[in-house]
């Protein structure tokens, strides 16, 4: 690569990925603003109660369509505030709409919100727990939790060089000295991972020892997670791209019925990173913070936990060695294969992980059935461009 070549490759990444981008965040005096993503983006909350919490988020989640996952018992009615747009699926339309297959879908437990993500015919979705609330920055000002996701999902990633400036498609941010051209342009951005203010999303062994912990720091930094490390996913404040990588985004048998629960995130997490790896696509974390108003009971937790702290042990080395061949070029062949890595690796573990790779094969199944394999196509279609 020539310098002409270089200088016409950084100024077509400046302006094509940074300037146009964020002239496209800018406030405008002269028109009122539009929600970004307005038609293009579903929520999606999984809950057992009334979800009184929307009045917060009101400013922020009215103008866009609610995908509300009921858990526990399908008798019982959830209240959703007035001037809404939302549909509202219980156990009943689970079984109702995917038949014998919905068996791969979680109960009494909150991996069944991976059933919203199933369902939504949108591009975007963004998941938070009803116990969520906005959180406020530094300066006092609310935290628009949603906006910041997409400006995440918008801008791309840089999984194959660590840029020690961050994100250096952030406004007031660039590629630091040392950094390859020819890496400038990114990854596409397939997850965006936010935090959390108050209440850590902390292991139940860790919440007995630091009942009292509170997480105050506020760090305003965004960051991709570089391609072959692993991270902890958390499902309460998380937003992807569908068209991406949505066939992946299971959160596994949990809850009723299974010897484990509170790994759904987690699970889906590394399965997701397995997969974003394998087809050039990036994950952020750091920013939005949320504000987790509600702890829940370690001890409860920590016999949901109680497997899954041994077994992580051996899942966390499987995902860390997991490689997929060249012929999976779409989510679901990446996500088929690696069903199979694991009934052959972690079935040796437990029983259990052979009933998961089942469930993970169902998932893909009924996904497809439902979304008529559009979503493989433009998978495949966008991993192929990534891969150029």
């Amino acid at each position: 690569m020539n310098l002409q070549t270089l200088t016409h490759y950084a100024l077509k990444h400046i302006t094509t990925q940074s300037s146009l981008f964020f002239a496209s965040m800018a406030d405008s005096s002269s028109k009122p603003a539009v929600p970004l993503l307005k038609d293009e983006l579903d929520i999606v909350i999984p809950t057992i109660r009334n979800l009184d919490f929307l009045e917060m988020w009101r400013p922020f989640f009215q103008p866009y369509h609610l995908i509300i996952v009921q858990d526990g018992d399908p008798n019982k009615i959830i209240k959703v505030p007035e001037g809404f747009d939302y549909e509202l699926y219980n156990r009943n339309d689970i079984n109702r709409i995917l038949g014998p297959k919905a068996s791969c879908i979680s109960f009494k437990d909150s991996a069944c919100r991976c059933f919203g993500y199933m369902v939504s015919k949108k591009k975007y979705i963004y998941t938070i727990d009803d116990d969520c609330f906005v959180a406020k920055d530094p300066s006092g000002k609310d935290i628009n939790a949603l906006e910041q996701h997409i400006k995440n999902l918008l801008c791309p990633s840089t999984p194959f060089f660590f840029n020690t400036l961050y994100d250096p498609y952030r406004d007031g941010a660039d590629f630091v000295r040392g950094y390859p051209f020819s890496l400038r342009a990114g990854a596409p951005t397939a997850v965006s991972h936010g935090l959390w203010l108050n209440i850590p999303d902390y292991d139940a062994p860790t919440q007995l020892v630091k009942p009292l912990e509170r997480n105050t720091r506020y760090v305003d930094a965004v960051l991709t997670i570089p391609k072959g490390t692993l991270f902890p996913m958390c499902g309460m404040n998380l937003a992807f791209d569908r068209q991406l990588i949505g066939p992946a985004m299971y959160f596994g048998l949990m809850g009723d019925g299974q010897p484990i629960g509170r790994y759904d995130d987690m699970w889906a997490g590394w399965c997701v990173k397995v997969i974003c790896d394998h087809l050039g696509l990036g994950v952020k974390t750091g920013l939005p913070y949320i504000w987790h108003s509600k702890a829940s009971n370690p001890f409860v937790n920590l016999k949901k936990e109680y497997k899954g702290i041994f077994w992580q042990e051996e899942i966390i080395p499987f995902f860390q060695s997991a490689t997929l061949p060249k012929e999976c070029t779409s989510v679901q062949k990446c996500y088929v294969e690696l069903s199979k890595q694991v009934q052959e690796k972690l079935g040796a573990v437990d029983p259990y992980f052979i009933k998961l790779a089942d469930a993970m094969v169902t998932w893909i199944e009924a996904w497809d059935e439902l979304n008529n394999n559009t979503s493989e196509e433009a998978s495949s279609k966008q991993a192929n461009g990534a891969a150029k």
